[in-house]
């Protein structure tokens, strides 16, 4: 799938099947072995959820999908991105490497999962949240990771992009 978390065992379409369509399944394709991307993108347009990579170039240090060994070259102009689009008031990052390149650009720390934060990037206020990691290696059960990705959809603001 040429899109976002296409992995059959990253469970951030799970999650997002939980939330909005109370089954872990909605967006996965059995008949295909694989996501659903036009149902995917549905749901993210029904739900103005927008998805942006932190980074626009990396340079993978080790072959394997860890953000350990990921060296960003390039980070996202999160002021240009929100310039371009203004009404987006909350960013959700998972993982740590993403969250440092959103909380260097606000000039704050590291949130804690879980734990939103006000901020300003460039002229903008926005609320970040750093959720847990949809990765199957993060220990923490789906529900779980459901229940926190859920408090931001029920947030005042919860026009959000995912980056």
């Amino acid at each position: 799938m040429p899109f976002f978390y296409p992995n059959k065992i990253n469970d951030f379409w799970r999650v997002m099947g939980l939330i909005f369509m109370d089954d872990r399944d909605a967006l996965w394709d059995k008949e295909a072995g694989r996501f659903d991307l036009d149902a995917i993108k549905a749901l993210l347009e029904c739900k103005h959820i927008a998805l942006w990579d932190t980074a626009m170039a990396v340079r993978r240090l080790k072959d394997n999908a860890s953000d350990k060994f990921l060296e960003i070259v390039e980070p996202i102009d999160l002021p240009r991105l929100l310039d371009a689009h203004p009404s987006i008031a909350q960013l959700i990052t998972t993982g740590e490497k993403a969250t440092s390149v959103v909380a260097h650009q606000a000039g704050i720390e590291v949130p804690a999962i879980g734990a939103p934060v006000e901020c300003h990037i460039g002229s903008h206020h926005i609320r970040l949240w750093r959720m847990p990691s949809t990765s199957r290696a993060y220990p923490l059960a789906l529900e779980k990771k459901a229940a926190a990705y859920r408090m931001v959809f029920e947030s005042p603001s919860a026009t959000s992009v995912k980056v």
